[in-house]
């Protein structure tokens, strides 16, 4: 499978996981001039922005490994715009979903609270 096909997968994936999970999509692949949000999706009385990454063989538990701190800020701002844009005044929190393929099938991984927005 391609790394795009792998990706576009991992977020169908992701999705269904959440579903399934009580959450509500709210928005996919939401772009905010060249940064971009994975999914939107509320869960609760929260506002939860997921990231969603594709793997091929072992699991990454490290959010940190997983989304960098450039990577970071991208979201935090984009989420900025998208909570300006919606006003929305929901709680929010940066999940990570890690979606690792394998020979044997597919494992989820599901980080809450994989970071959180700083002050600078």
């Amino acid at each position: 499978m391609n790394q795009c096909k792998t990706g576009r997968n991992a977020e169908k994936v992701a999705a269904g996981y959440l579903k399934a999970r009580g959450y509500r999509i709210w928005k996919t692949n939401w772009r905010w001039g060249k940064k971009e949000l994975d999914l939107v999706t509320l869960h609760r009385d929260e506002l939860v922005i997921v990231e969603v990454k594709s793997r091929v063989g072992n699991a990454v538990n490290d959010p940190a490994v997983v989304v960098d701190h450039i990577k970071e800020r991208n979201i935090i701002l984009a989420a900025d715009a998208f909570i300006r844009l919606h006003g929305c005044s929901r709680p929010t929190r940066f999940d990570v979903i890690a979606v690792i393929y394998s020979g044997s099938g597919m494992e989820i991984e599901h980080m809450e609270n994989a970071f959180y927005p700083t002050v600078e």
